[in-house]
């Protein structure tokens, strides 16, 4: 199952953002375990690099994200990433990802953006901020443009993932809703992976539709 297959029938993908990552296997691990098993790791973690590679040996559906520039995207997927994600549109990432065959989910807000981002080949588009404009702005953008695979990012917990879902988006991410800083810091991974859970089951029951993704 490819990555972003995994993304699509998980409805889910964590994404961790902090200053350091003391085992990104266990962490990968421990969010597997609470049922995200696809998780993108930032250019904004110092070393991400090489977090990138131990969580790859390990056998995780890992991702890179805020991922800028050509060189970063070539970078990350030497490294082992499995996906790509940037925070807008980046057309030299796009090309980089499409001659290597890695599938980059590309960053949008507007129905332009989300064009653009389809047209530069972003195997999904993720929506950001989710939160300006909230799960409604979903089912809008859908209306004209109903192949978009979409999927929110900023401002999604499990009070509100449901909501995306049920409002069109292919899947969600889970930021520090699940991804603790503190827990992190901590190698918490218990609390991870319970919060992992948690955040999974607020979700609700996987649609019929999805047995087919």
């Amino acid at each position: 199952m490819s990555a972003l297959q995994t993304i699509l029938v998980d409805r889910a993908l964590a994404v961790v953002r902090a200053p350091s990552i003391s085992d990104p296997a266990a962490l990968a691990d421990a969010l597997a375990r609470g049922g995200i098993r696809a998780v993108e790791l930032t250019f904004t973690t110092p070393g991400v690099l090489e977090l990138l590679r131990g969580a790859a040996d390990a056998g995780a559906v890992i991702g890179a994200g805020t991922v800028l520039t050509a060189e970063q995207a070539r970078a990350a997927i030497d490294a082992g990433a499995q996906f790509l994600v940037t925070p807008g549109l980046r057309p030299r990432v796009a090309d980089i990802a499409a001659a290597r065959g890695i599938p980059v989910m590309m960053g949008a807000l507007t129905p332009s953006e989300v064009m653009d981002a389809m047209d530069l080949g972003a195997a999904a588009v993720k929506i950001f901020p989710a939160r300006a404009f909230g799960p409604s702005h979903f089912k809008d953008l859908l209306g004209p443009l109903p192949d978009a695979k979409l999927v929110p990012s900023g401002g999604v917990n499990a009070s509100n993932a449901a909501d995306f879902l049920a409002h069109g988006a292919v899947a969600v991410t889970a930021g520090t809703d699940v991804v603790s800083p503190a827990s992190v810091a901590a190698s918490d991974w218990d609390d991870i992976a319970s919060r992992a859970q948690v955040f999974v089951e607020s979700m609700g029951p996987v649609p019929a539709s999805k047995g087919n993704t």
